[in-house]
């Protein structure tokens, strides 16, 4: 993969060897209501690579941001694990960095405002910047300030001359969606005050490489990131990556701490981890071919479970109408028939129907109602939380399909 075919959007580098190759696949997130059932529905290439020369891992065909997050149907406060993380992670932050009511802290992607609400409440100057309309105004009514648009340098530049520089700078689950990554990165360093703090998380490349979490990748998601191709990006900019942190939200995921080039020097986690990737071999050849291969292997066990299942007399759902879900459905191509429905606890996805399969998806109560004999976790990611939740379900009977990152099955049969 050279030549035209591949740009790296890091570093321009037009040398990229091509990794996993999912296909032709709808829009994860483009769940349809009744009307649009029988439209045609817009498929695109699915195509990993990584850069040769600075080692980024991206989707090697884009699909334009503003029709992926115009309208946004992912509400981070469904999620009782997201709530929980972003209160832990907010109370750190008015410790670790002063907060107080002459600091501003901007959010990035700010979704609902489930994070920044925190913020609010202890008084700290807030502002959230989301470019889906529909959320912004939820944000709004959770009485969280909140822009509607998508970051960049320009609009960086715009908010420091209004409000000020920004003491702290937050972007959960956001650095992997942005393909102008020089301009995102770029309007970082823009808003950050002087002494102040970029905190980003995103999954992390390790984990789901290891793991073989092939459903994180989708249009959205158009960067997977370890952690050595972005220390040059954020130099590039003038800012220097100072701390990582490996935390368990979604898989596996990276929390970086950058400032300001020359404040201050990196602690020991940067270099501990650089070592770690160098181990493991990110760099070579091997390690992308063997994801690959673990990847195929697991869809063909997958596929072969489900068809078998269904040709046993069961009766099959799914729970959880994620992206992550749209692509491992996806790219599974079971035949018509094989799931009934998905079952989903956000009341804005409920009443529409999935990507590319069309299934339903129905409230979580479903479950019970329906009694499928299994369900097909596809928000995996979530487990623990959705198994207290649907306790009554497991106790009549039910059984999940833990799909990622070994087949597994919830309750495990008695010994």
């Amino acid at each position: 993969m050279t030549g035209t075919s591949f740009c790296c959007r890091s570093c321009a580098s037009t040398d990229g060897k091509l990794v996993l190759d999912l296909g032709q696949q709808p829009l994860a997130n483009n769940l349809l209501e009744t009307e649009h059932l029988t439209a045609e529905e817009p498929r695109f290439p699915l195509r990993l690579a990584v850069c040769q020369a600075c080692r980024l891992v991206q989707i090697t065909d884009l699909v334009p941001p503003v029709r992926l997050f115009s309208e946004y149907l992912y509400l981070s406060s469904f999620s009782d694990t997201m709530l929980r993380h972003a209160r832990a992670a907010a109370q750190r932050y008015i410790r670790e960095f002063a907060l107080n009511k002459a600091t501003l802290v901007v959010e990035v992607a700010s979704n609902d405002g489930y994070l920044l609400k925190n913020l609010v409440a202890a008084g700290i100057p807030c502002l959230g910047i989301e470019p889906a309309a529909n959320v912004a105004e939820i944000a709004r009514r959770n009485g969280v300030e909140t822009e509607q648009a998508f970051f960049g340098t320009e609009l960086a530049r715009r908010i420091g001359e209004v409000r000020g520089p920004a003491r702290l700078v937050l972007g959960n689950n956001v650095f992997a969606h942005a393909p102008e990554i020089n301009d995102f990165v770029g309007g970082l360093k823009v808003l950050l005050a002087p002494g102040g703090r970029v905190v980003l998380e995103f999954p992390y490349a390790a984990d789901l490489f290891a793991s073989r979490e092939f459903d994180t990748i989708y249009h959205e998601h158009v960067f997977y990131f370890f952690l050595a191709p972005l220390l040059p990006l954020f130099r590039r900019h003038g800012l220097e990556v100072l701390q990582v942190e490996r935390i368990s939200i979604h898989g596996g995921s990276l929390r970086l701490f950058a400032g300001h080039a020359g404040e201050t020097v990196p602690d020991e986690s940067v270099a501990n981890l650089l070592g770690e990737e160098e181990r493991n071999g990110v760099t070579t050849p091997a390690y992308y071919e063997d994801f690959a291969g673990r990847v195929t292997a697991l869809q063909r066990e997958l596929s072969e479970l489900l068809t078998r299942l269904k040709a046993d007399g069961a009766t099959i759902a799914a729970y959880g109408a994620s992206a992550k879900g749209s692509t491992l459905l996806n790219s599974l191509r079971l035949p018509p028939g094989i799931i009934d429905f998905i079952a989903d606890r956000s009341t804005q996805k409920q009443g529409r129907y999935s990507p590319g399969l069309h299934l339903p998806i129905l409230p979580p109560e479903a479950l019970l109602e329906r009694k499928p004999d299994f369900t097909l976790l596809l928000t995996w990611n979530f487990a623990d939380e959705i198994f207290a939740q649907q306790a009554e379900y497991t106790r009549q009977g039910g059984k999940f399909i833990i799909p990622i990152p070994d087949i597994s099955i919830f309750p495990p049969a008695a010994a």
